[in-house]
């Protein structure tokens, strides 16, 4: 029979064309021993250490980016949401909705990131599912993805802890995955060779969980940093006050932000990790951050202060600048 080269919805109606879709590129990419496709469910080993379990949904466009792809972007995604909770990832589910007419070899690109960025990170995809929803009703490809991990009982890590005086840390430069995306569109006339972010940041979370002045960390994905620090303005009824010459921007998003009017500090990163640590503790972790290779960017970029709750960005020229909490997309969705 002759390969077929488009995605129809026969291919998610229970039948031979949807279990030769799961077997031939699913199962292929993805297999590991837990991993059982005539099975609804997976019976995992009991995990030492307290379960950490997240969901996350992905949908981005253009599917494909510098630097990564929906598949990639899906497995870091959750993973990092496991890592900055102070877990260890170990186990993924998988669910695909899946567009009528999508070519298979871009199905196979898209699950085979996934099996590669899932080996590098570690982690197994053991269960899953699939649907085949009618052309138009999708952009493609949608995938949502559970994680479960363990997190050693005697880290103590949440928003609860953040205090006064801590200083507030990111490992790499902001905005690179947002703008990326932007310039990927095409939609402005603008193009570049900047990379998304997009990667698993659980090397540096685990270099950050040996510091006991380690109080909580946050992936800042849609939103932004901005949005991060809100967050923690809300939770805890403090000031955060963000030094705008220590934020690192890289020149190509400060660029495109000064032509589109976009701010940076909104801007969707994927692959880093905003800290808020003890004082005594900052100086240390960010040089233990900048010798490992992907966090050598990383910088202090604020601290929490006692006041009146709102987000301060303290400006080039030694000004104040209140940064509002985001309201409307500062661009459409792009994770």
């Amino acid at each position: 029979m002759k390969q077929q080269k488009y995605i129809t919805l026969a291919h998610g109606n229970g039948g031979r064309f949807m279990r030769s879709l799961i077997e031939d590129i699913f199962a292929r990419h993805l297999a590991n021993p837990r991993l059982d496709v005539q099975t609804d469910a997976v019976v995992l080993p009991e995990i030492q250490g307290e379960l950490v379990f997240s969901v996350d949904g992905f949908t981005v466009q253009p599917l494909e980016f510098p630097g990564g792809n929906i598949g990639s972007l899906a497995v870091h995604g959750t993973v990092n949401d496991l890592a900055v909770s102070g877990a260890i990832p170990k186990y993924l589910s998988l669910s695909a909705i899946i567009e009528e007419g999508l070519e298979f070899k871009k199905l196979e690109l898209y699950v085979k990131s996934i099996a590669d960025a899932a080996k590098e990170a570690g982690v197994e995809v053991v269960t899953g599912d699939t649907k085949v929803v009618p052309r138009g009703f999708g952009g493609g490809i949608y995938f949502i993805t559970s994680g479960i991990g363990a997190r050693k009982p005697d880290l103590s890590v949440g928003i609860n802890r953040i205090q006064p005086g801590d200083k507030i840390i990111v490992t790499g430069s902001v905005g690179d995955h947002g703008t990326c995306v932007m310039l990927a569109r095409e939609e402005f006339g603008l193009k570049g060779d900047l990379q998304s972010d997009s990667a698993c940041v659980l090397p540096l979370t685990e270099i950050m969980s040996q510091f006991s002045g380690l109080h909580f960390m946050r992936d800042p994905t849609r939103g932004g940093l901005a949005t991060v620090a809100h967050e923690i303005m809300r939770a805890r009824n403090l000031r955060v006050r963000l030094i705008e010459v220590q934020i690192p921007v890289k020149d190509p998003v400060r660029f495109v932000c000064e032509i589109l009017g976009y701010d940076p500090y909104y801007l969707a990163c994927e692959g880093r990790v905003v800290v808020f640590v003890a004082a005594e503790d900052a100086s240390r972790l960010l040089k233990s951050l900048q010798s490992h290779p992907a966090g050598k960017d990383a910088a202090i970029i604020g601290e929490v202060e006692q006041g009146s709750p709102c987000v301060i960005l303290q400006t080039e020229l030694g000004g104040e600048r209140v940064l509002e909490e985001l309201e409307d997309d500062p661009l459409p969705r792009i994770c």
